[in-house]
């Protein structure tokens, strides 16, 4: 993976001047080559080789391809976006820049390596929006003659949720869709059955995780997380702590006080808590292996569980349904869009466009599926493929994937910014004891204040 190596960043102001200029000279500067006007036919072969000769080749191009956000592989990189790029573009090279640590978008944009694609999820899309760093497509849309009508209703409408107005500031990439993944080992090791192909509710899941949540052989085995910040839960109603319209807080309502009882009961499951611990993440599914069961999207998981299986540490491991809550059932985790966009300062749009059309072609679509990646074009035979070229994938329990439907994604502009104190909320339960109504409220409180000063300082 190509580290980015952050440069001095220069003022915001100048990003923005920047933009205003790039937009300026874009419409001319950066538009395709016009091949040559052909000589008057004289039906001589020697005036079709000259005419032919005086069309030059495209100049070469190196894109800037940056990982804002979300889990993309070097080995996911190079055959979902480098080599159908190469195949139908020769003259264009993407570069993957990775940001370190801490690295803020506002740094990797003022940087000596702007980037001129963004590869992102919906969590990030106000945060690039409030910079100014995305470009509208509709006027690249219209030019090439791309049918956004192929992409899946849900995450074409999740998109344009996000917009302040109307504009298309990405397209989807792909749908990453939420899966309930299962470590059969500790299972086996406890006698415990594998979880129903058919989903189940959230309490039934516990019932099932309170039965894994043990020491044994000096290993304290936990059986399931759900509190690894709110967005599981949350995201099987579809909903936030600012509704999405009035920008209210909605933390009073029955829905969030069922994720909160929920939290409280997987929090009091007896060995859950580990000292100050109670959050398991990846690492604690496929390194440590002693979380049995991990609800997650797929993008988390599959990568990284193909590149342990490649190095000769596989996991035996395989799929469920997303569970739910019972007047949920059928519904999936709310709906996560993988993304790209091109950058509003970026001076290859054009290029950039041409390389985003192709890899929502029917044919890297279908590269895509077949590699763990749920398409984001809507053609549903591309999802009967999905992970047969993927070794990790081969026997798995594919179909359990499909079985639940993923709610259409709309959120306040300010939900990122008071996200935490749900977090801070989920964490009292479980550390402090804190009772659900004391934590409903503290949340509540410090929210309201936050929106007190952001509602002046934050584009709306």
């Amino acid at each position: 993976m190509t580290l980015f190596r952050r440069a001095t960043a220069l003022p915001l102001l100048t990003l923005l001047a920047a933009s205003l200029v790039f937009s300026a000279c874009g419409s001319a500067a950066n538009q395709p080559s016009e091949p040559a006007p052909a000589k008057e036919a004289t039906g001589t072969a020697e005036t079709t080789t000259t005419a032919s000769a005086e069309e030059k080749a495209p100049e070469p191009v190196t894109l800037t391809f940056y990982v804002g956000g979300g889990t993309l592989t070097d080995t996911e990189f190079d055959l979902f976006f480098v080599q159908p790029t190469k195949a139908k573009f020769p003259h264009i090279t993407l570069k993957k820049i990775v940001p370190a640590d801490g690295v803020k978008p506002a740094e990797v944009l003022t940087s000596s390596e702007v980037p001129d694609l963004i590869y992102q999820t919906s969590g990030s899309y106000y945060a690039f929006q409030d910079l100014n760093a995305l470009a509208d497509l509709t006027p690249l849309v219209e030019k090439y003659g791309f049918d956004t009508g192929r992409l899946k209703p849900v995450l074409l409408e999740s998109v344009y949720n996000f917009s302040r107005n109307g504009e298309l500031f990405t397209l989807p990439f792909s749908s990453n869709v939420a899966a309930l993944f299962y470590n059969k080992d500790i299972f086996d090791k406890f006698g415990v059955p594998y979880p129903p192909d058919e989903q189940i509710t959230w309490d039934e899941l516990l019932g099932i995780a309170q039965s894994l949540t043990r020491a044994d052989g000096g290993v304290n085995y936990i059986g399931t997380d759900l509190n690894n910040g709110p967005a599981t839960l949350q995201g099987s109603y579809g909903i936030f702590a600012l509704d999405p319209e009035s920008g209210e807080p909605t933390l009073q309502s029955p829905q969030w006080r069922t994720v909160f009882e929920t939290v409280q009961k997987s929090v009091q499951i007896p060995g859950y808590v580990q000292g100050d611990r109670y959050e398991y993440n990846r690492d604690s599914f496929i390194i440590d292996q002693n979380l049995a069961i991990r609800p997650t999207l797929l993008a988390n998981l599959i990568g990284p569980l193909e590149e342990l299986r490649a190095q000769g540490k596989p996991l035996n491991w395989d799929l469920a349904p997303i569970p739910n809550f019972a007047d949920q059932l059928g519904n999936g985790k709310v709906a996560n869009v993988h993304s790209v966009s091109i950058s509003s300062v970026s001076k290859h749009k054009d290029e950039a466009f041409q390389v985003l059309a192709n890899i929502l072609s029917d044919e890297t679509q279908r590269v895509l599926s077949r590699n763990g990646r749920v398409p984001a074009i809507d053609k549903p035979e591309l999802e009967k493929e999905f992970g047969a070229d993927i070794e990790v994938l081969k026997g798995k329990k594919i179909e359990n994937i499909f079985k639940t439907t993923p709610p259409v994604l709309k959120q306040h502009r300010l939900e990122g910014d008071i996200a935490k104190h749900v977090t801070q909320a989920f964490q009292d339960i479980a550390l402090s004891g804190t009772d659900i109504n004391t934590a409903i409220r503290n949340a509540e409180e410090a929210i309201r204040k936050d929106l007190e000063t952001l509602k002046t300082t934050k584009p709306q």
